[in-house]
């Protein structure tokens, strides 16, 4: 398992919101690029990056993520903003290892064959975002009618190389994980699941270990210190 921190980005800092919701900024920090390079210098993999300000439709972070990448030198996944096949890949041509796609993905799955195909399946991951076990699109506004493991299914099949998880029902809540979905995805589908959401303890992440999770994201329990990232290294492989 290899454990990724989060570095989401809105307006030119570094935030941790509750729920993403605008406004619940819990953690606003300056110099992204700086704190990007301490999780690395602190043994990080891989860095996750979300563009809220993309996401929220505000804006764009784009040269943050350009010196974060070049600075790191580790693979960056990123989301957020990602509205359009150009838009992807301009993320993809800019350095970015895996662009994490979600809306458009829902509506329109044969963009995930088609940059699979133009870039390599490792590159794409698809988001789903889960609440009351069905997935959620439009920033957790609108309800799909189907679960994530039937949406998880659906995209391996159209060359997604990762699910990236996300239980809402308990992210950015630091209350603890739902290990009922991620059990299901784990066994339902071949490809690497990314999990995220509701990590607040060594305990949540020897679990997720446990069951063979790939990859899993922290963020506010690395930010409000309730976990050390170093503590987290006894859990890469």
């Amino acid at each position: 398992m290899i454990v990724i921190p989060a570095v989401d980005l809105k307006n030119g800092k570094c935030v941790q919101l509750v729920q993403g919701e605008p406004g619940t900024e819990q953690v606003v920090l300056d110099n992204p690029e700086d704190i990007a390079i301490q999780w690395v210098q602190k043994g990080a993999k891989r860095l996750h990056v979300v563009d809220l300000d993309g996401a929220l439709g505000s804006g764009e972070n784009l040269n943050i993520i350009r010196n974060i990448i070049e600075k790191s030198e580790v693979p960056v996944q990123m989301g957020g903003g990602i509205r359009t096949l150009d838009d992807a890949r301009r993320l993809l041509d800019i350095g970015v290892f895996t662009v994490i796609i979600g809306t458009m993905a829902i509506n329109h799955p044969e963009y995930i064959t088609q940059l699979s195909d133009e870039y390599g399946s490792e590159r794409i991951c698809v988001s789903l975002d889960s609440k009351d076990n069905k997935v959620v699109t439009h920033g957790w506004t609108e309800f799909t009618d189907k679960t994530p493991l039937e949406y998880a299914k659906l995209f391996e099949e159209k060359g997604a190389g990762s699910i990236l998880f996300t239980n809402v029902d308990v992210e950015g809540l630091l209350k603890g994980i739902d290990l009922k979905p991620v059990k299901e995805l784990l066994s339902g589908i071949s490809i690497p699941i990314i999990y995220s959401g509701g990590i607040t303890s060594l305990e949540d992440l020897e679990i997720l270990s446990q069951l063979d999770t790939d990859y899993v994201v922290i963020g506010s329990a690395l930010y409000k210190g309730l976990i050390n990232f170093e503590d987290t290294l006894q859990f890469q492989k």
